[in-house]
């Protein structure tokens, strides 16, 4: 009975760890197709001379400035870094805001909640989803990484489609191969005391899949992993457009991404116009650095010039 409670425990660990994964993880997926369907107007969208991942807020009703920083998620510990003009202005707001207010994921009794809405509804599996051929692929792909697919079954496919990276594994974050930019920067924040917030609940970061099918998702993850080399390139292109702040190139290099180009006003370009007047609130209030996903940056959709158009002057700091 002991043995069988430890196991049951080792279970739910290990499931919340990966839940947490898939949080900090969603944008490397899916926030930076950002702007892939838009066309750049007037001098709202950053141009190409204004490529950066920091810029500073102020304008407006602002009596002092405010700061935007776009975040990759999760990269190789090998490629992390931050700017010293980064750090300088973590140092000088008085609030850091994440996509989600980061002090909630180390709160058990939250990670509990929300892990219970990873689960499909009315006992749904991944095998009443999907054909034998693609239900052996997936079963397969997750023996590789080492992730048998028996523990999964219930979870959102959507999940699954992010965990099937072995780079974005639990494991890969625990023996530091990857870094999470969000838990790198909530830690330099807290050890000067800055106050944490977020633009959106992780409950309602949780809703957001619950509008695409089951069996979508499932589709997404049989084709994810079918060109799951072709992926890792990609992500590896990425990583390197991060590194010099060229966040034009990342809007060009992405195009419509297949399977959720039809969702990007609700992955995307809706959560990016709910954000504004959050921030403008927080930002009146305090000098705030916001930390979000850098595909949500770029375009006429996202959040500079959204910024732009609602009056802020926004301005690349390098």
């Amino acid at each position: 009975m002991e043995g069988d409670m430890s196991g049951k425990t080792c279970f739910m660990k290990y499931l919340i760890t990966s839940l947490f994964a898939f949080l900090i993880a969603f944008s490397t997926v899916f926030a930076q197709a950002d702007a892939v369907a838009t066309t750049q107007t007037e001098t709202q969208a950053p141009t190409s001379d204004e490529n950066s991942l920091l810029w500073e807020i102020s304008g407006k009703e602002l009596s002092t400035p405010s700061w935007l920083y776009g975040t990759i998620h999760l990269i190789g510990k090998d490629d992390f870094f931050l700017t010293d003009s980064t750090r300088l202005f973590i140092g000088r707001s008085e609030m850091v805001v994440f996509e989600i207010n980061m002090e909630d994921m180390t709160d058990i009794t939250a990670q509990l909640g929300l892990l219970m809405k990873a689960f499909m509804d009315n006992g749904k599996t991944l095998k009443d989803l999907l054909n034998e051929e693609d239900y052996k692929l997936v079963q397969d792909h997750f023996a590789e990484i080492g992730m048998p697919l028996f523990m999964f079954e219930r979870i959102k496919p959507m999940f699954l489609t992010v965990m099937a990276s072995g780079d974005m594994s639990p494991t890969a974050m625990s023996s530091g191969e990857m870094v999470s930019y969000e838990m790198e920067i909530m830690e330099i924040s807290q050890a000067v005391g800055k106050k944490m917030g977020g633009l959106e609940s992780m409950e309602f970061q949780m809703s957001v899949f619950d509008s695409i099918p089951y069996e979508a998702q499932a589709q997404m993850l049989v084709e994810s992993i079918k060109s799951s080399d072709e992926g890792n390139e990609e992500f590896a292109k990425m990583v390197e457009l991060y590194k010099t702040q060229d966040i034009q190139g990342m809007v060009e290099m992405m195009g419509d991404s297949e399977g959720i180009a039809e969702y990007e006003d609700l992955l995307l370009n809706t959560r990016n116009k709910n954000w504004i007047p959050v921030m403008g609130e927080m930002m009146t209030t305090q000098p705030t650095f916001f930390a979000v996903g850098a595909g949500h940056l770029g375009g006429e959709n996202g959040v500079v010039a959204l910024l732009r158009k609602e009056g802020y002057r926004v301005k690349p700091v390098r």
